[in-house]
């Protein structure tokens, strides 16, 4: 078979090797289960004070979209729905798993205008939720007099980055979160790739910033240097009395939960897990200005890990006896977007060897 260098993804590798080496020296321990460890507790502190919070309440969980399933089922009553961009992961890539548990996802425009820029067709206000289209959707609702029989907006879910790369910055995130504290309804930021968004160049966000704006976000380890595993921080009050519970009608309460403590415990020591996306980035950067170089149309300004690329079909066959990508869209008939994404172990050799293909 032949081999083909991959960048279809950023959950495609293993663990960071301290990881690994952390769990083959405690193997053989005999660990409480469900998250009551010592690692977990210890990872929790890590994270609190990573964020300046030291009174959040923390969680492990286990992947993005059960994640996204639970925390939104916590914060919802029956009668009530969550609003996320159109291209948001839990309105377009989650197979309806919101609405399974219940709940509708309610959705806002996000793709703008193509941009006049001669790098990117789109620009980096792609996959975000504008504040005044929240704005709108909230007070239309409730100037509605037959609203009492409509889904209610029970709560506003955005991700940084979004599923097209780009960032919000702290001006907007603090724009959704006053709409939000007008309309006593939680913002919910999905942060499966928050290190990557974190360590962009482009960004004026910091953990600290998120932990101050949003009610509840999650960390993510799947795509950023874990084997599995999210980790969920309610900077305030967690809105229920007995969240463990729900957690574990979602199937997301692992009895090895000392497994997940252990990671993140791990990735935030010295700074590693901002270290290792940095690297990402690093390595993003090369490709694009590889890309542009070569002559190729970005499809979207992605500051992130996350690259995009236009390319025609015939073209994009050769590429792909070489090179495993991402699909994304089809914008016609004889061209194809493409997502390559790199991580938090891409080499430049990785970047050197994927430019030979294209």
């Amino acid at each position: 078979m032949t081999r083909k260098i991959s960048f279809s993804s950023d959950y495609t590798k293993g663990a960071h090797p301290e990881i690994l080496q952390r769990l083959q020296e405690t193997n053989y321990e005999q660990i409480d289960g469900y998250g009551t460890d010592d690692y977990c507790k210890s990872a929790a502190d890590k994270i609190r004070a990573a964020c300046d919070c030291k009174d959040a309440d923390v969680f492990f969980l286990v992947g993005g979209t059960q994640t996204n399933q639970t925390i939104i089922d916590m914060l919802l009553e029956p009668y009530e729905g969550v609003v996320a961009a159109q291209t948001g992961h839990v309105a377009a890539h989650e197979a309806g798993a919101i609405e399974f548990s219940g709940h509708k996802v309610l959705t806002l425009p996000s793709i703008p205008e193509k941009s006049a820029s001669s790098d990117a067709i789109y620009s980096d206000e792609i996959g975000k939720i504008r504040a005044e289209d929240l704005k709108k959707l909230l007070k239309d609702f409730y100037e509605d007099d037959n609203h009492e029989h409509m889904v209610f907006p029970g709560a506003v879910y955005i991700s940084h980055p979004t599923e097209y790369g780009t960032l919000y910055t702290k001006s907007e995130l603090g724009e959704l979160s006053a709409i939000c504290k007008e309309y006593e309804i939680p913002l919910f930021l999905d942060g499966a790739r928050l290190g990557y968004g974190l360590m962009s160049r482009r960004t004026d966000v910091t953990l600290q910033d998120i932990a101050k704006l949003v009610d509840v976000f999650y960390i993510g380890g799947t795509k950023v240097g874990a084997l599995f595993g999210e980790a969920v921080v309610f900077p305030g009050k967690v809105p229920t009395k007995h969240p463990v519970p729900i957690i574990k009608q979602h199937g997301a309460l692992l009895a090895k939960g000392w497994l997940l403590g252990l990671m993140f415990d791990t990735l935030f020591t010295d700074d590693l897990y901002m270290d290792i996306s940095r690297n990402a980035i690093d390595k993003a950067e090369k490709l694009r200005e590889g890309l542009t170089e070569k002559g190729y149309q970005l499809y979207i300004d992605s500051p992130t890990n996350q690259q995009f690329i236009l390319l025609e079909d015939d073209r994009l066959k050769e590429l792909s006896e070489h090179v495993r990508y991402g699909f994304w869209e089809k914008p016609d008939e004889n061209h194809t977007v493409i997502r390559l994404a790199t991580d938090w172990a891409t080499t430049d050799e990785d970047i050197e060897e994927l430019m030979t293909y294209l």
